[in-house]
């Protein structure tokens, strides 16, 4: 039953379950908690969406007395499909080939969806949208609207709506936009990347409240509007999911996608050193990747000699994914050796955090995951030109393996809870409030 005296904010977002991947956890969590704050989330998604990768399990998740609106969605990857479906697939999930390696289908494809199909190969569901939900709005007395992206044609459903209708709207980043490493990969053309930055500056100037995941992502947005911005990073949620034990062996875990350029060959070729140098390290030694992993990642991994130390589970359920964190004995953060990438904090990170597993990250210097990951005690970070020291903390670690002392003394991570981080934004949402 709707409680008349709740504030309500209605939520557009594509990912929902059962879509898997980080993407979806942000509001699913948000939405569980913002009733606790006198909020009354309403959410509207697609209803026939082609989600790259799908975790049935999220589904329980959904919390029972809360509104989803659902309308139908024409997407370009269903007809894609009918030439290529595996190529279709890993390019909506983010997994592009290298260019050498790209056929002649991968590069009209890329083409295709980065210049046709601007801001995103969702576009065409931001008329329809935008009809149904202005007549939503003004029936049930909507006060407040929050779109996240990507994808970031969602924001346009927003810039639309604010247009015509008198409302907050709240834009949620939880990726940048026309500074996203993969844009370069597009083949856009100069007319089409115009239009990607004058459609993100009509975004951030005219919603009335910027969201993003990390500082410095707001940094970078603060050159472009005077819109207020906020930093909300994501999360980890409670939960009840326990192991019998760590791993016997000394397993460095990855959960997650690994692109193409994702592809720290500073570890490969520790990693190979060590087993070469080290009997007792390659009697012990297995790297396991859980998740979507590129061709030339696994290529790499092989070509450094490390091809019977390495499992390619694939990608598993959230609940798997959380009991892999907790089995390994090390995890393994990686991102892209790049300016753009220091704003990028995984939404695996906030659960890397809470798994009493030490964190092996390697990314760019001073990126903002490395300040989480510092103050937080729970791992150490490296860029990708300290391999003496990378190898040197690797030996360490398995020492403390062989002893019986690998172990995490975390502090300071309430601050990351999903609902710490929903009463920041519920306190957001009332100060806004018509």
């Amino acid at each position: 039953m709707t409680d008349m005296s709740k504030q309500k904010a209605l939520i557009i977002t594509y990912y929902w379950p059962p879509a898997g991947g980080p993407g979806v956890q942000r509001w699913l969590k948000f939405v569980k908690y913002l009733p606790e704050f006198n909020i009354e989330p309403v959410v509207y998604c697609p209803e026939n969406p082609n989600y790259p990768i799908r975790d049935e399990s999220l589904i329980a998740e959904i919390p029972k007395d809360i509104t989803i609106l659902k309308q139908p969605i024409i997407e370009p990857y269903g007809l894609a499909s009918l030439f290529s479906k595996g190529k279709s697939k890993k390019i909506s999930s983010g997994v592009i080939p290298k260019v050498k390696k790209q056929s002649f289908v991968e590069k009209a494809m890329l083409f295709i969806r980065g210049n046709f199909f601007i801001p995103d190969a969702r576009k065409n569901w931001i008329s329809p949208s935008v009809a149904f939900l202005t007549q939503y709005i003004n029936e049930h007395h909507i006060e407040t609207i929050i779109t996240t992206g990507p994808p970031h044609s969602l924001h346009l459903i927003g810039l639309q709506l604010k247009a015509s209708l008198n409302l907050s709207w709240f834009a949620d980043f939880r990726d940048p936009w026309t500074t996203i490493g993969y844009h370069k990969d597009l083949k856009l053309t100069a007319s089409s990347k115009a239009k990607h930055l004058k459609l993100e500056r009509d975004v951030l100037n005219t919603a009335d409240h910027i969201i993003v995941t990390s500082h410095h992502t707001k940094n970078e947005f603060q050159t472009k509007t005077k819109q207020p911005i906020t930093v909300i990073t994501n999360g980890y949620d409670t939960h009840q999911i326990r192991v019998e034990a760590k791993d016997e062996k000394f397993t460095l875990s990855h959960i997650g996608s690994l692109l193409s350029e994702r592809n720290p060959l500073v570890l490969w070729e520790t990693l190979s050193e060590l087993v070469e140098e080290n009997k007792a390290f390659s009697e012990a030694f297995r790297l396991q990747l859980i998740g979507v992993v590129s061709d030339d990642v696994i290529e790499s991994i092989h070509q450094k000699g490390l091809r019977h130390h390495v499992d390619v589970v694939g990608y598993v359920s959230h609940e798997e994914a959380i009991k892999y964190q907790m089995k390994s004995q090390l995890l393994l953060l990686i991102e892209i050796d790049s300016e753009v990438t220091k704003a990028i904090i995984a939404g695996k990170v906030f659960e890397y955090l809470t798994s009493e597993t030490p964190i092996l990250a390697i990314g760019p210097k001073d990126a903002d995951v490395a300040k989480i990951i510092t103050s937080t005690n729970t791992g150490t970070y490296f860029n990708y030109h300290e391999k003496s020291k990378l190898k040197a903390q690797l030996l360490s670690y398995f020492e403390a393996y062989q002893n019986k002392t690998l172990k995490v003394n975390a502090v300071g991570l309430q601050s990351y809870s999903r609902k710490a981080l929903t009463e920041k934004l519920a306190g957001l949402i009332k100060s806004r409030k018509n």
